[in-house]
């Protein structure tokens, strides 16, 4: 048998499989019982369950025939008007099947639009609301334009909680017969940041190389550092050893192969779990968000990153 996708494999078929989002599920489930749906607008971090939730509520609503009554579009792929033009309405406009009251477009990364996009789908929603229901899905609602938002019941998915994840993570292990350590779990914890898929891909992926899974596979695999190499890193270079922290850093990214982006955000990460005085806490964080900024820019990793340790090095001495 071919080997399966576990996020795919895993993935929650109904509302009650959804982890995490507990509130938002509760208020969803209404819709279902009495069997009438407005426009949603799904918002939230990768990871927490938004399209497996469009999915569940299709599924529970229209039951056999979800599949002829439900339609998903990634608009990350197709960004520009064409797709409201053509796919969008093509859709909306024929009759739903199976004896049900609407269909349902699920319109995933719907911050991916253009405004022009997001325009016509603004007058597409309206035109078709008797026979279609619309879904959006979005990593950030400030870039839906407001007349799509007023449309839409707005629903906001949280980043899922260390214990979700782990409950997932050990159900999964035990489905697959695989042996997990206590500090397995808490590193897929701080490797997931709250992103069940980043956490069920870790654990696939670690399974494929250690029968018992410890938090050394995991870092591994997942090219994170481990938290404690972080803070050893932070403290070496507001010691004001700067050439120390430097090899610190190129054991980072020559041996662990981890990004400029990985290090900054583990260092941000690690920076409040340190006694380190409000106002040079201050200073820093503002030095790592410029940092941040230019990598994103493509500055050049290497020299925004020793910057950055010169930067703690030179605080440290202060």
């Amino acid at each position: 048998m071919k080997e399966e996708i576990w996020i795919e494999k895993y993935r929650p078929f109904k509302l009650d499989d959804v982890v995490g989002q507990s509130e938002t599920v509760e208020r969803l489930r209404s819709y279902i019982q009495t069997r009438n749906l407005p426009h949603l607008l799904f918002s939230g971090p990768p990871g927490v369950g938004k399209t497996a939730t469009a999915v569940s509520i299709a599924r529970e609503l229209f039951a056999d025939s979800w599949q002829e009554n439900f339609t998903e579009l990634n608009a990350s792929d197709e960004r520009g008007i064409d797709i409201v033009r053509t796919k969008i309405k093509n859709f909306a406009k024929t009759s739903p099947i199976g004896g049900a009251d609407f269909k349902i477009i699920f319109l995933d990364e719907a911050d991916a639009l253009t405004s022009d996009a997001q325009s016509a789908l603004r007058r597409t929603m309206e035109r078709y609301t008797n026979n279609c229901r619309f879904i959006l899905s979005c990593n950030y609602s400030s870039k839906i334009i407001e007349p799509i938002q007023s449309r839409c019941a707005v629903y906001r998915f949280r980043p899922l909680s260390d214990e979700a994840v782990a409950e997932r993570v050990r159900l999964v292990a035990e489905s697959e017969g695989l042996d997990i350590a206590d500090d397995g779990v808490d590193a897929i914890k701080y490797v997931a940041q709250g992103d069940m898929r980043k956490a069920i891909n870790g654990l696939q992926a670690a399974a494929l190389i250690a029968d018992t899974i410890h938090k050394d596979a995991i870092y591994k695999i997942t090219a994170t550092a481990r938290p404690e190499q972080v803070r050893e890193l932070i403290e070496t270079a507001l010691s004001g050893n700067f050439t120390a922290a430097r090899e610190h850093l190129d054991s980072f990214l020559l041996e662990q192969g981890l990004s400029g982006e990985d290090v900054v955000g583990q260092i941000y990460r690690a920076m409040f779990e340190l006694d380190i005085p409000e106002r040079k806490m201050v200073e820093l964080v503002d030095v790592i968000a410029e940092v941040d900024f230019r990598l994103t820019e493509g500055a050049n990793e290497r020299i925004q990153l020793e910057s950055l340790l010169a930067h703690f090095a030179l605080s440290g001495t202060e």
